[in-house]
């Protein structure tokens, strides 16, 4: 094969690969950007019609478990989103994930939630001390009011333990607008609002296998 013609060949039409490559990687993000979206339109209507079944009849607990519908909403950066269950690569392309062992939110304990750093948890480093964050779930409303934000290594697990407060941490990739695999974790911190007395005998609620945090499997990671 005669490479002189190969190489004059990609000289004259390297902007028309360039071209394709775009249009590829482009129609790719298209894609996954559409499920996300059909995805989340699927849960809120899931979870609008179990909010008035809740409040016509009361819960149904087969199906709050089955379920477990929960929405966040952040005023403050204008986010509302269905949360998910699990905090693997397929959960986290559909909507912020609930990582496994965190208990419902409004009881005591480290509810975690993680979401990639290019779509909903995007703008989580604008929070400051004091911004609300909202939980809805089986018909009832849980604020939380931030308390801190830190950087933190992949493999400091110390974030997503156990607590014997009510506590939220919203947890995901840094810097957010990294190109390829973020090297850190950005850690947002929020108590529940009025949270309730807890008598000194019980346990911490929660259970956590992890030995690291989430991989950053966000677009800009790839």
């Amino acid at each position: 094969m005669d490479l002189s013609y190969l190489t004059a060949f990609f000289r004259r039409n390297f902007s028309a690969v360039l071209i394709v490559i775009g249009v590829v990687l482009l129609a790719y993000v298209g894609v996954e950007y559409a499920d996300m979206y059909t995805e989340q339109r699927q849960l809120e209507r899931e979870w609008q019609a179990q909010q008035v079944r809740l409040n016509e009849s009361g819960p149904r607990p087969a199906e709050i478990v089955e379920r477990g519908l929960t929405r966040i909403s952040i005023p403050k950066i204008d986010l509302t989103a269905m949360v998910v269950k699990g905090t693997g690569r397929k959960a986290l392309k559909l909507g912020p994930g609930l990582l496994e062992g965190s208990p419902e939110p409004g009881t005591p304990g480290n509810v975690v939630i993680t979401a990639h750093r290019d779509t909903f948890f995007r703008n989580i480093g604008d929070l400051k001390m004091g911004d609300q964050i909202m939980l809805q779930r089986d018909g009832k409303a849980f604020t939380y009011e931030v308390t801190g934000r830190k950087i933190v290594a992949p493999n400091d697990v110390s974030v997503i333990q156990p607590t014997n407060d009510n506590r939220l941490t919203l947890i995901t990739c840094y810097p957010v607008y990294y190109i390829g695999p973020a090297p850190e974790r950005l850690i947002v911190t929020s108590r529940l609002v009025g949270e309730p007395e807890r008598n000194g005998s019980a346990g911490v609620a929660g259970t956590r296998a992890a030995t690291t945090l989430p991989e950053d499997s966000s677009k800009s990671a790839r």
